[in-house]
């Protein structure tokens, strides 16, 4: 398997890995946690994990002195970025605020363009538009339901953080950091603002019943411990842009978690909506391949002489 199927495919078990967050945590919500409770668990249980698996691989946990800021920051970033959107499932619906948080390539998109100088192609447009129109057919309900207001801040907050982390992996001195050292250190920077909330007052949920434990569990080891590795050799893999297109997906999953688990509505207008995301991750997977066939197609049929090579073999001008 060469590199870029490698990284398309970590894109893909990223994004739909993340899309069981809802799955796992909407019983602990029924349960009475609350978002700080659930994250935190999240990711004191995640963090062992990764430990385990650094261990098993026979690697230490050192990292430079001059890396420790960023995966402060990125640690930062991730677990605020975690915050706000569990947070927002308080204000809307959770497929909504999964379909609504993959703006989130847009924003990877042009910081790269913006900040990074990365040439937009004309393929990479057009799946985004493609993955967009299908994320905005699938949250848009059929009675025109007003969205909160207070739930699409907190979601557009939580895009952008996870955007600013996957350009900052791919751009920082953290691109050459191995993949379990960075998803190790950034699950244990991240802990810390959970933390720092509950330290100032923000209660924390007891958990006193096993099938929570097991939900929290999953909650670590899928949409955290698997998501964030996969995401972070993605990037290195095939940069942040198309991993971020790839991150389309999730709102599929989410759908069909929703449809399966939850009971809910199978329309037409989401049957579109999925449809034009799976085109729109086709497309990108396909990537030059795609150039390369039309290049062959335009080649099978060759251009035609035109008049004006007529007129200067009689005239013997020189067109210059």
């Amino acid at each position: 398997m060469n590199t870029k199927v490698k990284g398309y495919l970590l894109g893909a078990i990223a994004a739909t890995t993340y899309g069981t967050n809802p799955l796992f945590a909407l019983p602990l919500y029924k349960e009475g946690m609350n978002p700080d409770s659930v994250l935190f668990y999240r990711y004191l249980l995640a963090i062992p994990i990764i430990g385990i698996m650094i261990k098993a691989r026979g690697r230490n946990f050192k990292v430079p002195r001059e890396k420790i800021f960023p995966l402060v920051g990125m640690g930062i970033l991730i677990a605020f970025s975690s915050l706000a959107l569990f947070q927002s499932y308080n204000y809307m619906e959770v497929g909504i605020a999964s379909t609504l948080l993959f703006v989130y390539p847009i924003m990877v998109a042009l910081i790269m363009a913006t900040i990074f100088k990365e040439k937009l192609s004309l393929q990479t447009i057009l799946c985004i538009l493609l993955a967009l129109t299908g994320i905005g057919l699938l949250y848009k309900s059929e009675n025109g339901a007003t969205l909160s207001p207070t739930g699409i801040t907190l979601v557009m907050a939580s895009a952008l953080s996870y955007a600013i982390y996957i350009v900052g992996v791919n751009q920082s001195t953290l691109k050459n950091v191995a993949t379990l050292s960075l998803t190790f250190y950034t699950l244990l920077f991240g802990v810390s603002l959970f933390l720092l909330r509950i330290a100032t007052g923000q209660e924390l949920f007891i958990v006193d019943k096993w099938y929570l434990w097991l939900n929290l569990l999953a909650l670590a080891i899928f949409p955290t411990a698997i998501s964030f590795l996969c995401t972070t050799s993605a990037v290195q893999y095939i940069g942040s842009t198309p991993t971020a297109i790839l991150g389309a997906l999730e709102p599929v999953t989410a759908v069909f978690f929703g449809v399966t688990i939850f009971g809910e509505a199978l329309t037409g207008r989401i049957c579109v909506g999925i449809s034009l995301i799976i085109l729109a991750v086709t497309l990108i997977i396909a990537g030059g391949n795609i150039t390369s066939h039309l290049i062959r197609f335009r080649k099978l049929f060759p251009k035609l002489p035109i008049k004006k090579k007529i007129f200067f073999k009689k005239t013997n001008r020189n067109p210059l």
